[in-house]
């Protein structure tokens, strides 16, 4: 991207003052980012451990460590924290937060006193959540499923639910903020057109929030409601209806996978164009994509239910649409793969991370729409090809994408350098152990065995145990880059304004920013990912340079 040059500032927001009350006072958007990834990365490692005990659990056939009603809390637990505490804030919450300002040349987002706000909200939800977990646990499964859910479960359904509820405002203030700001604080010169497509998918993911966030934030409302004041809304025994809870949920549900993903589609296509040395290929496309994906992804929730009785006529609309929504997912892969071509393409870290991405999101993707055709889904349905579709898609799309985004802006968030070797070899461990984990699980739930079951036949066990051990080595990946990481924030070697050589207006200020992010207001010039401009500047000034010496 083209612009005029931006005279720095020298105090970062980092070195402004190290007290206790200015983090947790402060409206700056960055350090806001920051105490987000601290509490995400604290989230993460939860979900992680409650995950480490089911698959140690799964790795003989009889059960051996925990009982059924602790393994039911377990993935519980797991599937809470992680979707609600990890995946849906972690790229809009953490890097969106840092670098939506930045890339469209603004001092901070709209609303700074919402944006501290929603961090605050995101605490109050987990720690509601967190006790309810961990005080006695809930049973339900991540779904909540009636009758479960409504009558069944005597364990911390409610509280669990009102925690859920109120990180959901952290979401839907996250979303109005970073819609406005892209609306109303671009700078000048900077059309639609002109912006990176990590603001793209930002601002699809962020209409996502809005729409779909408060319903719910309903479901689990009613759900509550009925628990505690008897009311019917999904209990037949009280009058009410479970496939109404299905279908409000995963209305909710099914559009959440893209507020997961499409942050992550943003970050890749940031790391391909800076390590291909090459514009976006089709970026007009790619960006159009995210908006259909956006859309596409409130029709398709009914495939969910394609075993919960609905008549063969929706179900049929249902596997078409979610044929359908393939399509723009499908052009931003082709587009990826394409902006390789003839590119100067360096292997470093976040690449490494971002071709995983495209990998794994690619399997999980075709899997999937193994589950849109009725035949395959209502044979693997509930059983552990589900769980593999789903993490390919979350662990292997999402989670790698956010890695190699953290990588990317790493040296900007902190203006140090990581380890480039660690960096590499972490890469190739969590690639190798999501891999060893996820594949076997295809091969289990195509051969029958069901998902959420603390035991299994003896012929499954070979398959479990290849799982346990992709489990452990995809542990020790995801400890890697916390130690590196850490330690480069002591020993890392100054990263300067822009280590990698890539555009965007976030390249041209200092690492770490500086409190307001730019001394004068920036003014873009050109189109996005403009390399071909950048080397012909380069060019020019180091010729001028040497003539000047002459």
């Amino acid at each position: 991207m083209s612009a005029v040059a931006i005279p720095l500032r020298r105090r970062t927001y980092l070195s402004v003052d190290y007290a206790l009350k200015s983090w947790l006072l402060t409206t700056d958007h960055k350090r806001i980012a920051v105490l987000y990834l601290i509490s995400i990365t604290l989230m993460f490692f939860v979900g992680g451990i409650a995950a480490t005990v089911m698959r140690l659990n799964l790795l003989t056939p009889n059960s051996v460590l925990v009982d059924g009603e602790t393994y039911n809390k377990l993935f519980t637990m797991h599937g809470v924290v992680m979707v609600w505490f990890f995946l849906i804030p972690s790229i809009p919450a953490v890097l969106g937060n840092f670098l939506v300002p930045l890339m469209i040349g603004a001092r901070d987002l709209a609303f700074p006193r919402l944006n501290l706000l929603s961090w605050y909200i995101y605490i109050v939800g987990a720690l509601f959540t967190l006790g309810a977990l961990l005080m006695g646990g809930v049973d339900t499964g991540w779904t909540f499923y009636t009758p479960f859910s409504t009558s069944a479960s005597t364990t911390n359904v409610v509280a669990t639910a009102v925690g859920i509820f109120i990180v959901g405002f952290s979401s839907i203030l996250t979303g109005l903020n970073f819609i406005v700001s892209i609306h109303r604080l671009r700078a000048p010169g900077m059309t639609w057109f002109r912006m990176p497509l990590f603001l793209w998918s930002t601002y699809a993911t962020s209409v996502i929030l809005i729409l779909a966030t408060p319903v719910l934030a309903t479901t689990l409302m009613l759900l509550a409601a009925e628990r505690v004041l008897r009311i019917g809304f999904f209990d037949p025994a009280l009058g009410g209806d479970p496939l109404l809870f299905q279908n409000l949920f995963w209305f909710y549900s099914h559009p959440a996978v893209y507020i997961m993903i499409l942050p992550g589609m943003g970050v890749v296509s940031e790391i391909m164009a800076a390590f291909a040395h090459k514009p976006v290929f089709g970026y007009g496309f790619v960006a159009m994509a995210s908006v259909a994906i956006a859309v596409l992804g409130f029709l398709v929730w009914g495939h969910h239910m394609f075993v919960a009785g609905v008549s063969a006529h929706v179900a049929l609309m249902f596997s078409l649409l979610s044929y359908m929504v393939a399509i723009p997912s499908a052009i931003k892969v082709f587009n990826w793969t394409a902006t390789l071509r003839k590119g100067a393409v360096s292997l470093r870290t976040p690449m490494l991370y971002a071709l995983g991405f495209i990998g794994l999101f690619t399997m999980g993707g075709l899997t999937g729409l193994w589950l849109a055709s009725l035949g395959i889904d209502i044979q693997v349905h509930d059983t552990y090809f589900v769980i593999a579709h789903f993490h390919y898609i979350m662990v292997g799309g999402m989670v790698m994408a956010y890695m190699g985004g953290l990588h990317y802006w790493w040296p900007k968030i902190t203006g140090r350098m990581y380890p480039e070797m660690w960096g590499t070899i972490a890469a190739i461990v969590i690639f190798f152990g999501f891999n060893l984990t996820f594949f076997p699980q295809y091969i289990l739930g195509y051969l029958g065995m069901p998902r959420r079951y603390h035991f299994y036949p003896p012929e499954f066990q070979m398959l479990n145990v290849m799982s346990t051990a992709g489990a452990s080595i995809l542990a020790i990946g995801y400890l890697l880059p916390l130690i590196y990481l850490l330690g480069s924030l002591r020993s890392g070697s100054q990263a300067g304004p822009n280590p990698w050589d890539a555009t965007g207006l976030e390249w041209q200020t200092s690492s770490p920013p500086p409190k307001d992010n730019f001394l004068e207001q920036p003014v873009v010039t050109g189109p996005p990912y403009d390399y071909v401009g950048r080397v012909a500047r380069l060019a020019a000034a180091a010729e001028g340079t040497a003539g000047g010496r002459q």
